[in-house]
């Protein structure tokens, strides 16, 4: 029975094109420990292995560990959480900076 926390470990790990024992070469880990966390309930990881793993994923551990998946990218995750521990007025320089910049055109997104 896989978790909300292996099934984002596994999706990570293949969009980073990494194999289990790259993953776990990463993060200190053993394959086994990795394969287990994406395909079975496991006791509850360290805070030490999550925050490892998630290192070698580009994402936060919060991300890993949290139930929502609402959020399409966790790099977008990371930007929000410091964006909302800015004061004011930093926050209004970058409001004023995405204004400046405006929308992406097709061709941006290319």
């Amino acid at each position: 029975m896989t978790t909300p926390l292996g099934d984002k470990i596994r999706d990570l790990r293949k969009k980073n094109g990494f194999t289990l024992d790259k993953l776990a070469e990463l993060a200190e880990s053993s394959k086994s420990y990795i394969w287990e966390l994406e395909n079975k309930d496991p006791p509850r990881p360290s805070a030490d292995k999550i925050a490892k793993i998630a290192t070698a994923l580009g994402v936060t551990p919060d991300y890993l560990i949290t139930d929502s998946v609402q959020v399409e990218d966790a790099k977008d995750t990371a930007f929000y959480r410091k964006y909302r521990s800015m004061n004011e007025p930093t926050k209004e320089k970058i409001r004023k900076m995405l204004d400046l910049i405006g929308e992406p055109t097709p061709k941006d997104d290319e």
